[in-house]
């Protein structure tokens, strides 16, 4: 084993679904899924020191840090603990983690799980450990559905919980406006309200081809009429206020509008840079949000910076 004795910093971006479709919950608590992914340019860093062995201690910073736990169920430290865990000497392993946060806390956007896959990175390096992306996966979806797509970026299509990726290609960048919310929508709680809403069940989850074909040929226009959410009425029954923002939205020119996931971030697809700026402007000016965001997708997964 090799330790670095020096800092190591990964980037991870977060995530917006472009198509969330969600099948009936399973016996395992679960919801089978189809969806399709965009890591977008929106990053947390995550510092990750040497530290005592069998220390594995967080420390979060940035915006609305005090909305994430920084004891041992802050999911970055589950991750360090979990990867020193599988070593031939997990005792001998530890760390001290400092996340510096941009990606909205509960907003749909894996945030969390972003973190996780960051340490994951973060502390392979420090450790010298080796392990190839690969095996990084395997533990990644050990963590949580989210964690594996962190670690791959771009733009993937997900099924079973949506930890099983197939990268999809697309040329090309597309431009998308993000308004987060202080308030979260926890994804249980989402899930919950859907299964309320679908009592006799919905169909099994599939992703149909327009979004797919939008994406191969970098057609915004296209992919703005086929971004889609199962769990955009769950979201809207507990917030109905997110109306208001996706009316909005669509009234200052976006080509098509998307909840992230469990929400409650709304994505506004704009058709390129001077659009996307125009549009975050007319949100800005309208006052229905706490923040907007123009962003790019895709962008790659979590990175060692140099």
């Amino acid at each position: 084993m090799m330790t670095a004795t020096t800092r190591v910093t990964v980037r991870v971006p977060g995530k917006i679904n472009l198509a969330l479709r969600s099948g009936a919950r399973r016996p395992d608590g679960y919801h089978s899924l189809a969806t399709v992914f965009q890591a977008v340019s929106v990053y947390d860093d995550v510092h990750a020191d040497p530290g005592p062995p069998g220390r594995f201690d967080v420390r979060v910073l940035g915006e609305s840090a005090h909305r994430v736990p920084s004891g041992p169920d802050n999911l970055a430290a589950r991750a360090a603990r979990l990867l020193a865990s599988q070593q031939a000497r997990p005792d001998a392993f530890g760390c001290s983690l400092t996340i510096r946060k941009t990606i909205p806390v509960t907003g749909g956007m894996a945030g969390g799980s972003a973190d996780a896959a960051a340490a994951l990175v973060a502390c392979t390096a420090l450790w010298g450990l080796g392990i190839d992306a690969d095996g990084l996966l395997a533990i990644g979806a050990e963590l949580g559905a989210d964690v594996p797509f962190c670690l791959l970026g771009g733009t993937a299509f997900g099924q079973n919980r949506g930890d099983h990726l197939t990268p999809v290609a697309t040329p090309g960048l597309f431009h998308w406006v993000l308004v987060p919310s202080d308030e979260g929508l926890p994804t249980p709680v989402v899930f919950d309200r859907f299964d309320e809403l679908t009592p006799g069940g919905p169909g099994p989850p599939e992703i149909g081809p327009a979004l797919l074909d939008a994406l191969a040929a970098g057609d915004p226009l296209a992919l703005g009429d086929a971004l889609v959410n199962d769990l955009a009425p769950a979201a809207l029954d507990l917030r109905p206020d997110l109306g208001r923002v996706i009316e909005t939205g669509m009234a200052a020119g976006a080509l098509g509008h998307v909840i992230s996931g469990s929400g409650p971030t709304v994505a506004f697809l704009a058709a390129d840079a001077s659009a996307a700026g125009t549009l975050a402007r007319r949100l800005a000016d309208a006052k229905v949000a706490d923040a907007v965001r123009a962003v790019t997708g895709p962008v790659p997964g979590a990175r060692v910076l140099p």
